[in-house]
């Protein structure tokens, strides 16, 4: 028996290799398949199952795309009801896999069809329980994500705590725990570094596994610290749900390396977005006009799922040469099927063409706190709600980049802003949306509230947080 955990940190998502005697299952598998295919191929292995925890709302899975290649099972938990063929699985159904066995374990809560994989070995012994977000090392699943549901995230938390009393924690201490997430997802409000754990040490650690705890208490905590989830989540749940477009031809179309004219007139002609990949250091010495600033070497497919309202939006991007294959993958990851192309030869071929240029206005944290100390300035801090209301610069506005498009009616024009987010990458982004909707007085502080806090500027009182988001 293998299990293999393939860790995504980007979207800070595990998926799950199983392999048993020639046969294989891939749980909660990512947009494209190609790793999985050679995964079991090294092992000589058919794949016989591709399992989903629930209706991701976080990703779009490679489920389909996958059982197409494979003839593999695509197998859910009890009520889910995909529109497509796949086995939809009875509680405590189990599953033979080789020599080993795979039990379905219906546990609703973070959606109603959620339910989580016991893998027994050879023995039939409890060997590992693959909980999907369910419950995660730290945390459990936030219980707002369902696709569409009459029941409140009240109800579902309520659910929720049953399925972890009922089904999960009577589960031995040495159970491995191996959640769909680590720290980074949305998916929780607070989850552990650590992207595996044994159910024991979770039953001691874990603020939702406590023995005292009440039903009303849990759904209180669970409930407590919600924010709005990234406005993709819902899209990509419904993606998952009802199926989509083939990766490959997703692939096909956007690898489309364009000439600075055939770039211009696609951009103009199909009402493209520009998105800009390359570092942040080199978007601010020189990018093009109109374009806007998500680098890859960050949560690139998140803050494109957190920013970009639709779907179908026909997408231009720039890139380092040789990366273009991985910033289509990470769209597609999110359901953004619609890249068209980018520019060949990236954006010196744009500046080489004699093509106008704009540059981002930057501070260094030190100069900026010198500006603070003599005038009165506005200060624009990006980071998320939880970070800021940790400590910030006394005065600042809170200004999360997750929801830019709401805040933006608070922006005067005839006004300058100074924006800030943890170490400059959220700042950066927000500086070039601004810019790209025409907002000339905006300044970018370099480092971020890190480099910030080494300065004189007064800081309000560092307070814990109940969560990240």
């Amino acid at each position: 028996m293998k299990v293999e955990q393939i860790y995504t940190g980007c979207l800070a998502e595990a998926a799950y290799y199983i392999e048993s005697d020639g046969e294989a299952a891939i749980i909660d598998p990512l947009r494209e398949t190609q790793p999985y295919l050679e995964r079991a191929e090294a092992d000589g292995a058919k794949i016989k199952y591709v399992l989903e925890t629930h209706f991701h709302a976080d990703f779009v899975s490679g489920h389909l795309d996958l059982a197409k290649k494979t003839t593999a099972t695509i197998v859910f938990g009890p009520t889910a009801q995909p529109n497509f063929k796949a086995h939809v699985a009875v509680d405590g159904e189990v599953l033979k896999l080789g020599k080993v066995s795979i039990v379905v374990l219906h546990t609703p809560g973070h959606t109603m069809e959620s339910s989580t994989f016991l893998l027994r070995d050879e023995n039939g012994q409890d060997y590992a329980l693959f909980t999907g977000d369910t419950l995660f090392l730290g945390d459990v699943g936030r219980p707002d994500l369902a696709v569409k549901t009459d029941l409140s995230r009240e109800d579902l938390a309520g659910h929720l705590f049953d399925s972890l009393r009922n089904k999960i924690m009577p589960l031995a201490d040495e159970v491995i725990v191996y959640p769909g997430h680590g720290a980074g997802s949305a998916c929780g409000k607070k989850m552990s570094k650590e992207t595996w754990g044994t159910l024991g040490m979770q039953k001691q650690v874990n603020y939702a596994l406590r023995t005292d705890m009440t039903r009303a208490e849990f759904v209180k905590e669970v409930t407590e610290g919600l924010v709005d989830p990234p406005q993709y989540f819902p899209k990509n749940a419904v993606m998952n749900k009802m199926g989509y477009e083939s990766f490959d031809e997703v692939r096909d179309r956007a690898l489309q390396a364009l000439s600075v004219r055939a770039f211009k007139a696609a951009w103009e002609e199909e009402e493209a977005l520009v998105i800009d990949t390359r570092h942040q250091d080199e978007f601010a010495k020189g990018f093009i006009p109109g374009s806007i600033f998500i680098g890859i070497d960050d949560n690139f497919a998140p803050w494109v799922g957190a920013l970009v309202p639709d779907l179908k939006q026909p997408i231009l991007f720039i890139a380092d040469a040789g990366r273009e294959d991985e910033i289509v993958t990470r769209l597609a990851r999110v359901g953004y099927d619609n890249a068209i192309g980018y520019l060949e030869g990236g954006f010196n071929t744009w500046k080489e063409a004699g093509e106008e240029v704009d540059q981002i206005t930057e501070i260094s944290a030190e100069d900026f706190a010198k500006t603070y100390n003599s005038n009165k300035v506005t200060l624009l801090d990006a980071r998320r709600s939880s970070e800021y209301e940790t400590q910030h610069v006394q005065g600042a506005i809170s200004f999360p980049l997750d929801f830019i498009n709401r805040g933006m009616s608070i922006i005067d024009r005839e006004k300058t802003y100074y924006v800030h987010c943890a170490g400059g990458y959220r700042s950066m982004i927000a500086v070039s949306i601004f810019k790209s909707r025409g907002f000339t007085n905006i300044i970018n502080i370099q480092g971020g509230f890190k480099a910030l806090q080494a300065t004189n500027l007064p800081l309000s009182e560092l307070v814990e947080q109940v969560t990240e988001l």
